[in-house]
């Protein structure tokens, strides 16, 4: 079975708390915090397999999730971390979230990290002190990313084969390579894409069968829209036009416009005309077709081939290797070009994490300042908000970070609700601890 989009729930693991715990040991009085931090949470990561070719088993398993991370415990001891969790997905495989492109699997045994788990919270130990001997504080281990993924397969050929149904592309197909499609006398017999391996002198040519286009695939119509994507990834088509269609010109220009309407960048595409079935008509006659299609497709090669008889087969098959070297060449000089020697003006990694944003706003009739930005969102999940000591350390963070004071400059005051993330508080000054 074949499928080439799919959604999943992906999970990480969550972190561990951190343990409040205090030395009991028979000859110390006084024993030290000796809390131990959690674990981190499991990191859900995807492993491109060149083995597969669907995403046929993410519709069995909808779910995908990291294992917790385990809570400190006492003497020091941190929770472990929890397993990470490794999924397979075909070569090909682009990844989104939110409609973003987060990985794009284009090399077997390709790894990326699809969720990061959450980390683990830190345990009283670390808060010790010379001013803080005894701190009853702990942290919450951090939530992991979750989300809904959106998968999409691409397959990645060096050549595709497009043209109206019965064109001859899977014929094709079957007798230059190891592929073997099913071949019919009616339209649409290919309902998926296959793929095969074509030999041509020392070296060989990986080809997509993409399913017959129609008029108005682009746009849904037929099974074009389901499949125009994996065209999207081969470096040169392979324009296929039966010989015995009443007019090849219209036939060319018709599935051009769809793959133009579909993504413009297939407009540029390198492409090779090859005309179908010419046994049984005159030469003059193929002569007239080419004639005609090179009006409209000015300096692309077009060839006359029959799969069935194996004639003018090795010569599309040469041509097509040597587009594809010419393709590759290229992309490999632009790859050596791109030296990132061009300046970029833009936050460093450190600024853009501790920036954030105040933002008043209305809950209830009550004003609310919420404040937004990573580096205090995430000191505000690892807060323990029922816990004296955590809240107020979390208050002596945004002093430090200089959002306490942006706040009275915006009219916050010391009984003003503060809302950072889920969590609400009020912007009371912090108190003097006792020891």
């Amino acid at each position: 079975m074949f499928v080439d989009t799919a959604k999943v729930f992906v999970q990480a693991g969550p972190g561990g708390n951190g343990a409040v715990s205090f030395r009991h040991e028979i000859y110390i009085d006084h024993g030290g915090p000796d809390g131990g931090d959690g674990g981190n949470g499991g990191d859900v990561i995807f492993v491109a397999d060149g083995g597969l070719n669907t995403l046929v088993d993410f519709r069995f398993k909808p779910e995908l999730k990291g294992k917790p991370g385990q809570a400190g415990s006492k003497r020091d001891r941190h929770g472990k971390s929890g397993d990470k969790l490794y999924v397979k997905v075909p070569v090909g495989t682009v990844v989104k979230r939110d409609g973003r492109v987060i990985a794009d699997f284009t090399m077997h045994d390709q790894e990326e990290v699809i969720a990061r788990g959450g980390d683990g919270g830190f345990g009283n130990a670390h808060f010790k002190s010379s001013v803080r001997q005894t701190p009853r504080i702990a942290e919450n281990g951090e939530p992991g990313d979750t989300f809904e993924a959106e998968l999409e397969l691409k397959l990645l050929a060096d050549v595709g084969l497009v043209g109206f149904p019965n064109a001859g592309k899977s014929t094709f197909l079957s007798v230059v390579s190891n592929a073997r499609p099913e071949i019919a006398d009616y339209a649409f017999t290919t309902l998926t894409p296959n793929l095969g391996v074509a030999d041509i002198d020392d070296t060989s040519l990986l080809i997509a069968d993409i399913p017959g286009l129609i008029e108005g695939a682009s746009e849904g119509k037929g099974l074009g829209d389901a499949f125009l994507r994996h065209v999207e990834r081969t470096a040169v088509l392979l324009h296929l036009i039966d010989a015995y269609t009443d007019d090849v010109v219209k036939a060319y220009e018709t599935i051009r416009h769809e793959l133009t309407s579909y993504n413009e960048v297939l407009t540029g595409r390198p492409e090779i005309i090859a005309l179908t079935k010419i046994d049984g008509l005159d030469d003059d006659i193929i002569q007239m077709q080419i004639d005609s299609l090179q009006k409209v497709a000015p300096g692309k090669q077009i060839l006359a081939i029959s799969s069935q008889a194996h004639a003018g087969l090795k010569e599309v098959l040469r041509a097509l290797r040597h587009e594809v070297d010419a393709v590759r060449a290229a992309d490999a000089v632009v790859e050596d070009e791109d030296d990132g020697s061009l300046p970029i003006i833009s936050l460093s990694a450190e600024q853009a994490t501790l920036a954030w944003k105040i933002k008043k706003t209305e809950e209830n009739g009550d004003v609310v300042y919420v404040v937004t930005g990573n580096k205090i969102e995430k000191f505000a999940r690892r807060t323990q908000f029922d816990n004296r000591e955590g809240l107020n350390r979390l208050r002596d963070i945004m002093q430090r970070m200089g959002i306490s004071h942006a706040l009275t400059r915006a009219g916050a005051n010391s009984g003003t609700t503060i809302r950072i993330g889920e969590n609400t508080f009020t912007l009371l000054e912090q108190e003097k601890e006792k020891e």
